[in-house]
């Protein structure tokens, strides 16, 4: 999907793709399962409102700010963000649900038709604007990842490398916590 090659892709931005296709893979599993009358589907959904959440949290606290400072460009992440808006919405109404009907399916399949389009934009427009920036991303890479884990870790959720998190909710719905935002310095 990307026109830069997936292998040569700076740390920052491999980590971010490596998200895309976590989401992706998440979405794909709650179509295959969406006649499913159990509880499963519902905790497919929160996982993935959750992945979005911290990817969303991380993408603006560092990724943003440090594109704005490096390219000229700079209306592609005021769209990103507006997009992130709208995904945070969404996710605001599918995490707290109790018996799934035909809205939440509905605000489920808006949420992954609005999440494509931001990866391929993300992808295909944003990251080939930056990726010649290979030691800083490298080096923004190992802050997104360290602060990506301390959002998870507020947020209840399992280190990416403990596996999956059980089927129920994560704590706080979700939710990030206020007062947890933090930028690194540039």
């Amino acid at each position: 999907m990307a026109k830069t090659a997936r292998k040569s892709l700076p740390l920052a931005l491999e980590l971010l793709s490596t998200d895309h296709r976590k989401v992706e893979e998440l979405f794909r599993e709650f179509e295959d399962m969406k006649e499913a009358e159990d509880d499963s589907r519902i905790a497919v959904a929160q996982k993935i409102c959750a992945e979005l959440t911290v990817h969303a949290q991380i993408e603006e606290e560092l990724i943003y700010p440090w594109i704005r400072e490096n390219i000229d460009e700079t209306d592609m992440i005021a769209e990103a963000e507006v997009e992130h808006a709208s995904l945070k919405q969404l996710i605001a109404e599918i995490e707290p649900v109790g018996e799934p009907d035909e809205a939440f399916d509905a605000k489920v399949k808006v949420l992954s038709e609005y999440v494509k389009h931001h990866v391929k934009e993300e992808e295909n427009e944003i990251f080939p604007e930056v990726a010649d920036e290979k030691e800083e991303l490298d080096e923004l890479g190992q802050e997104l990842a360290a602060r990506k884990a301390e959002i998870r870790s507020e947020m209840g959720l399992p280190d990416e490398d403990e596996g999956e998190p059980s089927a129920k909710a994560p704590p706080g719905g979700g939710k990030k916590k206020p007062g947890s935002t933090q930028r690194a310095s540039r």
